[in-house]
């Protein structure tokens, strides 16, 4: 088996399971934030269900719209703490409890664990794969369900290997890796799939760079996204948790496991990628975009507001202005990259750039909080999606990219490579 398949098989209680195959299986945790909890909430009442199968095992997250931007927004907040309350929820991120954007709070809390299975009512719950999780997004209402019986069934996705080797070239990153993948693979060429990747390139990357392949593993279709875990995984796990992590051995895809196809790929010559609006696999190099115009950049998001994305645009920022037709918006993925942030002084190179930085938030990258685009206008962002009307008008355009090509864009007031400036 693969190691999607050895997690499935553990939490429905088998032996062993193979693609294509329904099993029920136990949820380890289960996630939720304010645009799909309140109706998780009432599809619950609605089933006659009355208590949580188990309050420890729920996260509840404030992230989409932080502060309350409307009074709608305000009522379903209000909603989300009623119900922690009655329900003796602790895992409860209200904007003054040290959360942040979802995903990354369910990795830095220590929720997501190696060969757990994590399911979260967002689609970018695929992110967890990074540590060694099945992670995958469900609907509102199965959430609900899951609320009630702990909980879910599954078909066994059959899986894609991508093995990836080489060293990325100076301001080459994981996000242009995987836009790069989507781009061969298509928003559709792994649909209800494991993208599970591997090679010396993912051994060799950070936590936050697997984080950001795991997330946009959605984007190509894929049911999940997942790395093997190692000591890389231990490490950052380290303090986060109190569960015992058990032997990453029999986390491990098995030699002979069986792939609906493997892909290899060598990043040596990869560039900085670009995915054009409004499909996230219209991917071109950026040097095939220099010099197209933007109004906004986005730095932040589940795929890229981590601490080494923000070092990452700093360095390039660093002493500089943006260009004045140019807004840029940074928005750290969590209160502790908030934090730390802010003790390296990088929010002050920001700042003094010409940057507005807001809180954790998801707002700008789905057009519901924060940084809303007009009709016309374009932005180039750090985030996962360019879908019509993603950030705001759907006669606006959105350009996904690497922080590095975020921040490099800012200060030329168009797309531009961030190999070129540094030179």
């Amino acid at each position: 088996m693969n190691i999607s398949e050895k997690i499935l098989a553990k939490k429905s209680g088998k032996d062993k399971v193979s693609a294509g195959e329904i099993v029920d299986a136990k949820v380890d945790m289960i996630m939720v934030n304010d645009i799909t909890a309140p109706l998780a909430i009432e599809s619950f009442r609605k089933i006659g269900a009355h208590h949580v199968w188990d309050n420890q095992k729920i996260v509840m997250v404030l992230d989409h719209q932080t502060p309350a931007g409307s009074v709608k927004a305000a009522e379903l907040h209000k909603m989300m703490r009623e119900f922690a309350k009655e329900q003796k929820i602790k895992s409860f991120y209200d904007v003054n409890e040290g959360g942040g954007v979802c995903h990354q709070v369910m990795a830095e809390k220590g929720y997501v664990t190696p060969g757990t299975l994590v399911v979260g009512a967002d689609s970018h719950t695929c992110t967890y794969g990074a540590l060694g999780a099945f992670g995958t997004g469900i609907g509102s209402t199965e959430a609900a369900a899951v609320f009630a019986t702990g909980k879910i069934w599954l078909k066994v996705p059959e899986a894609i290997r991508i093995n990836v080797k080489g060293r990325f070239q100076k301001l080459v990153t994981p996000k242009d890796l995987i836009l790069s993948i989507i781009g061969q693979i298509g928003a559709d060429g792994a649909t209800y799939k494991t993208a599970e990747f591997a090679g010396s390139t993912l051994r060799d990357m950070s936590i936050g760079g697997r984080m950001t392949l795991c997330n946009m593993a959605v984007e190509m279709g894929a049911k999940n996204g997942i790395v093997e875990p190692d000591e890389k995984t231990r490490k950052f796990l380290e303090g986060r948790t109190d569960k015992a992590l058990e032997s990453f051995e029999s986390l491990r895809s098995d030699p002979d496991a069986s792939y609906e196809k493997v892909v290899e790929l060598d990043v040596t010559d990869l560039e900085p990628q670009v995915s054009c609006p409004s499909s996230v696999d219209n991917v071109k190099s950026v040097s095939k975009l220099v010099g197209v115009k933007i109004d906004q950049a986005f730095l932040g998001s589940c795929t890229n507001g981590r601490l080494e994305d923000l070092q990452l645009a700093a360095g390039i920022l660093k002493g500089k202005k943006i260009k004045n037709s140019v807004r840029l918006l940074v928005s750290p993925a969590s209160q502790e990259i908030y934090l730390q942030a802010l003790r390296e002084g990088l929010l002050e190179i920001f700042v003094e750039a010409g940057g507005f930085v807001c809180n954790p938030t998801c707002g700008p990258c789905w057009g519901g909080h924060f940084g809303v685009l007009a009709s016309g206008e374009a932005c180039i962002s750090s985030s996962n999606r360019n879908f019509i009307g993603r950030m705001g008008s759907p006669k606006a355009g959105v350009y996904l990219a690497s922080p590095a090509t975020v921040a490099a864009s800012a200060l030329a007031g168009k797309i531009a490579d961030p190999r070129e400036l540094e030179a």
